[in-house]
């Protein structure tokens, strides 16, 4: 009997320990969750950029000669920096530096005859007068003046011929020294040479009509730039000249660079494949950043439109279609999906108007498997101590 009784007592304990284990391991676990908390501080309201923009130049000349020829002289190299009016490339053009010295020989020659015939023609008039004198005194004949007058009148007419074939002859040296001029390429602006096509004893030949060749001298102004970004059409409504912006560049990780809104486009680009954009310009505002900057850098940009200082905020990642949060309750450990009323956001904080007061914790990790209204969770920070 007391073998039996101690069979079925052995045997209610393990049926015990049993239903205690398969409770223990049916339980819901609490869920780690990431949190924070809703505190105060400055949330933006801001656009950015659909797809990246590109650091531009504000000045970039790609110059050809306008004639093709030799390279006679190429005194620069790739990376050196020029001055407005230097000397960049200069075709072969012996030929037409002679040409340019014949025309202002021959204009000069043309300036000494013209004067040779305004003082003959001076000089005609002066006798001219003297014999219009002695006809009144009767010392000489009627037909003695005319020839006078007629010979005044003459030195006139080639004191004027002489004086046009002088300017004929300086306006060939025009046209001269402008085709000298084709052959030689001059800096428009300060600025570093990008990009070099040619060498020294290479043949150039211009671009045909309608087809685009690489340029001889690829010159960019080193000491301005802006970024060109494109804006989603939905939110271009909303930007405005002056506004302030925020770049940050590829080249130099999360550093974030002011900048100012200078212009946008009269246009709506439709690029096919592509969501409808209005190309953006924006300006950097320190003249320190622009030293630093390379033409070509790709970048982003976030425009400020409007800034809420001191107001309650939650990360954005918090909010649950916009328009909910899980709020934690530390009593139970548990969540409670919650109502909020939102104002002025972007990618990092939203403003919350209504809904959560200062100090609440709110699940950062929205997307956490299994987290409902009601379960039960932890912080991951607790977890991992």
């Amino acid at each position: 009997m007391n073998k039996t009784r101690r069979v079925v007592i052995w045997t209610l304990v393990l049926i015990a320990a049993s239903m205690a284990l398969w409770w223990w391991s049916a339980r819901t676990k609490p869920i780690a969750v990431a949190m924070a908390a809703v505190a105060r501080g400055t949330v933006e309201k801001t656009v950015a950029n659909t797809r990246a923009g590109t650091v531009t130049a504000c000045r970039r000349a790609k110059l050809s000669p306008s004639a093709g020829g030799q390279i006679a002289q190429l005194p620069v190299h790739e990376g050196d920096k020029v001055k407005q009016g230097q000397l960049l490339l200069e075709l072969w053009n012996k030929d037409l530096v002679a040409q340019l010295e014949l025309t202002r020989q021959e204009a000069a020659s043309a300036a000494a005859t013209a004067r040779a015939r305004c003082i003959e023609a001076d000089q005609a008039h002066r006798e001219a007068d003297r014999q219009s004198k002695l006809l009144g005194r009767k010392l000489v004949s009627e037909e003695q003046a005319d020839q006078s007058l007629s010979s005044a009148q003459a030195a006139d007419a080639a004191c004027e011929a002489a004086r046009a074939t002088a300017a004929v002859n300086e306006a060939r040296v025009g046209v001269t020294a402008a085709t000298l001029e084709k052959t030689r390429l001059i800096a428009p602006f300060d600025g570093v040479v990008a990009e070099i096509n040619g060498e020294l004893n290479e043949y150039v030949t211009p671009s045909p009509i309608g087809i685009a060749t690489p340029p001889a001298v690829d010159l960019i102004d080193n000491g301005c730039f802006y970024l060109s970004a494109p804006i989603d059409e939905v939110d271009v409504a909303d930007v405005a000249l002056g506004q302030s912006a925020r770049v940050t560049l590829d080249a130099f990780g999360k550093r974030r660079f002011d900048g100012r809104v200078r212009r946008i486009a009269d246009y709506v680009l439709d690029a096919e494949k592509q969501a409808r954009t209005v190309d953006v310009e924006v300006e950097f505002v320190n003249a320190d950043d622009i030293r630093q900057l390379l033409a070509g850098y790709s970048a982003d940009v976030e425009i400020i439109l409007d800034v809420r200082r001191d107001t309650l905020r939650i990360p954005t990642e918090a909010l649950i279609e916009g328009r909910q949060v899980y709020r934690y309750n530390a009593a139970d450990k548990t969540v409670e999906k919650r109502d909020v009323k939102t104002g002025v956001s972007n990618w990092d904080h939203t403003e919350i108007l209504d809904g959560l007061a200062a100090g609440d914790l709110v699940v950062t990790s929205v997307g956490r498997e299994g987290l409902d209204d009601g379960v039960a969770v932890r912080r991951e920070t607790d977890a991992a101590k």
